[in-house]
């Protein structure tokens, strides 16, 4: 295979990763009561737990995957935990929509730090498209009435906004790692299991999950906390990185979508506003880094 389909195809493989994220926003949602440490330390405890049965099989061969250096590990289990954290944490203290699409920004961060990182100059229309994405973000929390946000979502704002830039940077730096095994993530996945688990017991009360919440605990788990990062990993280490970033806006689209078709949130004009402001920024970027100099 050339190197050029081979990029193709981790690409595509990072796409995956991309249309199985469009339901975390749903299933985070659908976890209800249960607090957000608790549902991050068991949804990665599942994929931890599927990840290492998988090693368990392959025998010798799936352990020796398992092994990369320690800056690896750190970066990919402080990035896994920081974001979700601040994510679920976003979902639960600002209306799904609004705090679902803040944290989407990671999409565009990604094209104008692999600029940045990659020691290539930020061109004049990836700045306008960062600068559209910030528009965006100002009209989904004021929903056009001005600068006053409700004070009681402001944590959660921030805190989608503090997982889109966590995910961007990990997205970018991931790369210089692209000899690490992706069955790696498991051992990643393992440290957020551990680390939620720890910020649970010390910060919530637990909340014995039901029937019904258990099923979408093993849903996230299996999917958008589990086989979406070996995809992502692969994608982002051996994948166009700036056209993940373009194609990541498909995510939010899809999971505003499921939301409001859901139920879970309410249809407003400014949210399609938003996107298209979100989508056009998306693409003046991935335009100016794909142009000749």
């Amino acid at each position: 295979m050339s190197d050029a389909a081979a990029q193709r195809r981790a690409t595509l493989v990072g796409l995956v990763a991309i249309l199985l994220w469009a339901s975390l926003a749903l299933l985070t949602t659908a976890t209800g009561n249960l607090p957000p440490f608790q549902v991050l330390a068991i949804g990665f405890g599942i994929a931890a737990f599927l990840g290492l049965v998988r090693a368990t099989l392959r025998g010798a061969a799936g352990w020796r995957e398992l092994r990369q250096p320690l800056p690896a590990l750190a970066l990919s289990t402080l990035a896994l935990f920081g974001y979700h954290a601040l994510y679920f944490i976003a979902l639960k203290r600002a209306p799904a929509v609004e705090a679902n699409l803040l944290n989407y920004m990671w999409p565009l961060l990604i094209v104008v730090f692999a600029g940045l990182l990659g020691g290539v100059a930020v061109r004049p229309g990836q700045w306008l498209g960062t600068a559209l994405g910030l528009v965006a973000a100002v009209l989904l929390v004021t929903r056009g009435r001005g600068l006053q946000v409700e004070p009681a979502h402001v944590p959660g704002y921030l805190a989608a906004l503090g997982a889109a830039l966590i995910w961007s940077l990990y997205s970018v730096l991931n790369r210089r790692y692209a000899d690490v095994p992706t069955a790696a993530i498991t051992v990643g996945c393992a440290g957020v299991a551990v680390l939620g688990a720890i910020a649970h017991l010390l910060s919530e009360q637990t909340v014995v999950p039901t029937a019904g919440q258990w099923v979408v605990l093993l849903l996230m788990g299996i999917g958008p906390v589990g086989a979406a990062f070996w995809l992502w990993d692969h994608g982002t280490k051996h994948g166009d990185i700036a056209l993940l970033g373009s194609l990541s806006y498909l995510a939010p689209l899809l999971s505003t979508l499921l939301l409001v078709a859901s139920g879970r949130a309410e249809a407003h004009w400014i949210q399609a506003v938003a996107v298209a402001l979100l989508l056009a920024g998306a693409w003046l970027s991935v335009r100016a880094s794909r142009a000749p100099r």
